[in-house]
Order: structure tokens, then C-alpha cells, then sequence
């Protein structure tokens, strides 16, 4: 992968398995703007704990680490982990 498509890669996110069960954990790498401060993508974040929600489940847990650096102008990365509960 070019430099470019590195830096214009924002996030990517997982899960730990793609079964319907009670709890669901889902981790998601937050890139940080190359310019400024915060995220450069909380709108997927956004996208993964809404897309869980119309799958009938709530965010029960969230916990944030650091991801490491990519070094010069690759931003910060920012782990977030998630723990998602059913509730149908």
C-alpha cells in the first residue's frame, strides 16, 4: 500500500465472531487528523454503534487504549474496544 492510500485509510473495525449471541465485543482503530486534534473519523464509530443498535443490541461497555503511531504523518492510533448487549 502507497503512502497515500495509508494516510486516506481513516479506521477499519472488527468483531469477534459474526453469531447472533447475548454479548458482542467489536474493537475499532481510530486514526487521528493529520492536522489538529481528535479523531478523524468518529462518524464510522458512530456507524458501528448505530448499525449495532438496529441489530437489537446496546452499548453496554467502551474502553480506549493507545494503538501506537504510524510516525511521521500517519496519526495516532486510538483502540476502541466495545461491548455490545442484546436487548431483544
Amino acid at each position: 500500500m502507497s503512502f497515500f492510500e495509508e494516510l486516506a485509510k481513516e479506521s477499519s473495525f472488527s468483531t469477534a465472531s459474526n453469531e447472533r449471541l447475548p454479548y458482542v465485543v467489536m474493537q475499532v482503530t481510530l486514526k487521528e487528523k493529520l492536522f489538529g486534534t481528535g479523531s478523524g473519523n468518529l462518524v464510522e464509530l458512530e456507524s458501528v454503534i448505530n448499525n449495532q443498535v438496529s441489530l437489537g443490541y446496546r452499548l453496554h461497555t467502551i474502553s480506549t487504549s493507545n494503538g501506537g503511531s504510524k510516525g511521521w504523518g500517519g496519526g495516532d492510533r486510538i483502540q476502541a474496544t466495545l461491548v455490545f448487549e442484546r436487548f431483544q
